[in-house]
């Protein structure tokens, strides 16, 4: 049965960027093909229209609560209005520590409306943490940020996840945004342990992947050749896969990064895990660059988000692609959709498993694929 959901959250994102031009765009393919839920942009409705008119875009702007924004999608774009009422005056490719408040109060609005049911999740344009971070802004990243917004202030947030996802690869670097001589010291077993457990978690709850396949890649070249070209996979990675495979989560590894993203390798398994940011990133952008869409798995609401930055260089030029924004509010709301049938049973509703090879034939798991194998 269908599920009438809450339209889908949008976020402004650094109003100088790419994000305001790539949400008019993302509405103007609404139709046809694409069939995009509703959704609305938490912003300055009068920045919005002008950011239309400056690009030439034929695209109505409605001013809405959340409430409303669904009734308006099929004829204009729905803007509601940020909770302050503030003036959006950013100029593209100009970035300006004087639109940062406009940023962070479209975020904080867009997570108390998901929290309360006004949404049914979030689409996070891209920011530019130097130009937070100018106005004092603390948090490590956006991802953190959400975390904090998740729990009520002085509780302990969540471990938020990173995850890539594409129809072809989906990829969790376990480190993230960190100095690659930092890598050792970070990777920890408990924090391999953790972050496996929230992606099988949320792969089995939203994505409905019942026992996903998850593999791990090795840190060292050849997963460290039994300790002699480092021991980190041996000594750390290695006991932290045979303790979550004695919780029964369905993981392999430390195998050989090098060998773990060819087409016969990624359908054998769902998402591979990664100990650093380039050994996840590197492949996903290869296959999937304009389509790849970062997932935070580990929060209590749904946040997407497109896999590219601020674009400064291209702003205001009306050529920045909406590929993966698209992507994200599709996605955002196939999980919405498998989280709320997952709710409604044993109604009716359907969860429809959500994987890269969801609707392709899976060859058997390969006899041999080890620490050494060359797949």
């Amino acid at each position: 049965m269908d599920i009438d959901l809450p339209p889908l959250a949008l976020t402004l994102g650094d109003p100088a960027g790419i994000g305001p031009e790539l949400a008019l765009a993302a509405w103007r393919a609404r139709i046809g093909q694409t069939r995009l839920p509703p959704f609305f942009l938490v912003a300055d409705p009068d920045f919005v229209e002008r950011t239309a008119e400056r690009l030439g875009l034929p695209v109505p702007v409605a001013a809405v609560d959340p409430e409303t924004a669904a009734e308006v999608f099929s004829r204009a774009l729905p803007v509601v209005p940020l909770p302050s009422g503030a003036p959006v005056a950013a100029e593209p490719a100009r970035p300006d520590p004087a639109h940062a408040g406009a940023t962070i109060e479209s975020i904080t609005a867009a997570v108390g409306f998901v929290r309360a049911g006004r949404a049914s999740a979030i689409v996070t344009n891209p920011i530019a943490k130097y130009v937070l971070t100018s106005v004092g802004f603390a948090h490590p990243g956006h991802t953190e940020f959400l975390a904090a917004l998740s729990v009520p202030p002085g509780a302990t947030p969540p471990l938020p996840v990173m995850m890539i996802w594409s129809e072809d690869l989906a990829v969790v670097p376990v480190t993230i945004h960190v100095p690659l001589a930092e890598v050792p010291r970070l990777l920890t077993r408990d924090l391999v342990e953790r972050t496996t457990r929230i992606v099988a978690r949320d792969l089995a709850e939203r994505f409905g992947i019942e026992r996903p396949r998850l593999v791990l890649a090795g840190l060292n070249p050849h997963a460290g050749e039994a300790g002699t070209m480092g021991t980190e996979d041996r000594d750390v990675l290695a006991p932290a896969v045979d303790m979550l495979r004695a919780e029964g989560i369905d993981i392999r590894g430390p195998l050989p990064a090098d060998t773990l993203f060819h087409a016969r390798a990624r359908a054998t398994y769902d998402v591979a895990l990664a100990p650093t940011h380039d050994q996840a990133l590197i492949p996903i952008k290869t296959i999937a660059f304009d389509e790849g869409v970062n997932v935070t798995l580990g929060l209590p609401f749904i946040r997407t988000s497109p896999d590219h930055g601020t674009a400064f260089d291209i702003a205001g030029k009306g050529v920045a692609r909406p590929d993966s924004l698209i992507a994200a509010i599709r996605l955002a709301d196939r999980l919405a959709r498998n989280v709320a049938a997952r709710e409604a049973r044993p109604a009716t509703a359907e969860v429809i498993p959500i994987s890269a090879y969801a609707n392709r034939p899976r060859p058997a798991r390969p006899t041999h694929f080890d620490a050494t194998d060359e797949l």
